[in-house]
């Protein structure tokens, strides 16, 4: 006899074995990009790259240092050592919110930083941690 249970990450088998115990076997899902397409039913796939691709550039922005040994400090980074990261992160989704629509018209920029402000919230709010904001482990 066994018994098939799945999450969206694993697939466990549960039997009995020779000596009559639980045996659980737990297997990693691996989805197929159209298995994952076809879950996700609004361009989550899609919006997900574009957001990654969006916060990629951001590290070699305008807002980064341009000298020697200061090209990985960010604007954000000078917020959270002052301890104001995470107000300001509140503020510019408000900020970047509210004018979607308004200036520019409709423009997808303004949601990608709402989005990137969202998950520097969630980094400088302690919900995913580094040590000293991650600076060390990007000189």
């Amino acid at each position: 006899m066994s018994s098939l249970i799945m999450n969206e990450y694993n697939q466990f088998t549960m039997s009995l074995n020779s000596e009559n115990k639980i045996a659980i076997e737990k297997t990693p899902l691996i989805m197929t990009e159209q298995a994952k397409n076809h879950l996700w039913k609004y361009n989550e796939d899609k919006i997900l790259k574009e957001v990654e691709n969006y916060v990629t550039g951001t590290y070699h922005g305008h807002y980064c240092g341009d000298q020697d040994g200061y090209a990985d400090i960010q604007t954000i980074d000078l917020m959270a050592a002052k301890k104001l990261a995470t107000g300001f992160c509140q503020a510019n989704i408000l900020k970047y919110g509210s004018r979607y629509g308004d200036k520019d018209g409709r423009n997808k920029r303004d949601l990608l930083k709402v989005i990137h402000y969202a998950m520097l919230l969630l980094h400088f709010d302690g919900h995913y941690s580094r040590k000293d904001n991650g600076l060390s482990e990007f000189r």
